[in-house]
């Protein structure tokens, strides 16, 4: 089945990106429940098994009824981020907000064509109050899931995803709508105002109507995710790049290169040159060397007073590459990756 967002003028010029550590943590939950669904993810699944082996055994067995068997999630547990980059506890409070009407048929919509598992299906029979206690538990019950389970992980994935923002950015200056949407995931297609979401489990159209795009990069989406319901503003989840390298460790240092240019330049300036062959915007630099942007933006201020790299301003992002200068010092070498000492010299 395919879902339909109806994009005019004003809502392109209105598309935009945000980041949601709620809707993180809620779409985790399916790499918990199905080990299968991304093997990229099983370094963190096993060390999320461990961390949640202190719940008691019905609090696991409320988080994990919270995805269905069809690996669908309720709306209500990812509201669309109001800024750029909401707290978790923002986005909480929002969940907390919600009406026991919403809550009752957003649950029912997410185990369709089942019923509604154990504990979710007596609380859901009962009256608002019922509904009210069940919402406030899982959203206690998230907030534990968080701080022992993704929170200590959020600075990298944060790193990772403002970096595919960036390269995003970057497509949509120089190609518009279809550049943005032509290597996002195989199921996103657009077509004359229109962006069509095949192989999805419902079937309907949303006409944006002024409100929009939100468009939310990913760490745990295996799919493009837009909403169940079609009442809500157009909003989509979709995979972020990159994501394979998230849980392993930071890439293997060019050696030749490092040995030629360390001396000169310092340790942690010569790994940042031989990566530079490429456009890279501070945040992914800051990602693959597993450190702060500050720390790269300090080192990048010395190479671009040096004359050895360049910037240029592709949309709202700035960009470095090595100059002519920086290919000579660097012998051409290139791509390779940091240590997780990058910017330390």
């Amino acid at each position: 089945m395919v879902v339909t967002f109806e994009l005019g003028v004003e809502d392109l010029a209105d598309t935009r990106f945000a980041l949601s550590p709620l809707h993180e943590t809620v779409l985790s939950l399916r790499v918990l429940r199905d080990p299968g669904l991304s093997a990229v993810h099983l370094p963190w699944r096993r060390s999320a098994l461990r961390v949640i082996g202190g719940l008691g055994a019905s609090e696991r067995g409320l988080l994990l009824s919270l995805v269905a068997a069809r690996r669908t999630v309720p709306d209500f547990l990812t509201p669309r981020p109001e800024t750029f980059a909401p707290a978790f506890e923002e986005e909480l409070a929002a969940v907390r907000r919600t009406a026991p009407e919403a809550v009752r048929r957003d649950l029912v919509d997410t185990h369709l064509p089942d019923p509604p598992p154990e504990p979710l299906r007596t609380a859901l029979a009962g009256g608002d109050a019922e509904v009210r206690r069940l919402r406030d538990g899982i959203c206690e019950l998230l907030q534990h899931y968080w701080e022992i389970a993704l929170q200590p992980e959020w600075p990298g994935m944060r790193l990772l995803l403002e970096a595919d923002m960036t390269y995003r950015a970057r497509r949509l200056a120089v190609g518009g709508a279809r550049l943005l949407f032509a290597d996002m995931h195989p199921f996103l297609r657009w077509h004359r105002g229109v962006l069509y979401i095949t192989d999805m489990l419902s079937h309907h159209h949303v006409a944006a109507s002024g409100r929009g795009l939100l468009l939310l990069p990913s760490v745990f989406a295996h799919k493009p995710s837009p909403p169940l319901s079609a009442d809500g503003a157009p909003v989509i989840g979709y995979p972020c790049r990159g994501v394979a390298t998230l849980w392993s460790g930071p890439p293997a240092v060019d050696a030749p290169a490092l040995a030629v240019l360390a001396p000169l330049v310092g340790a942690a300036k010569a790994r940042l040159l031989t990566m530079l062959d490429e456009p890279l915007a501070t945040v992914e630099l800051a990602r693959r060397l597993r450190v702060t942007p500050s720390a790269v933006s300090q080192h990048l201020r010395v190479l671009l007073a040096a004359a050895l790299v360049a910037r240029a301003r592709v949309g709202r992002q700035v960009l470095y590459r090595r100059t002519a200068l920086g290919d000579r010092l660097a012998g051409g070498q290139g791509g390779a990756g940091g240590g997780a000492e990058g910017a330390g010299g």
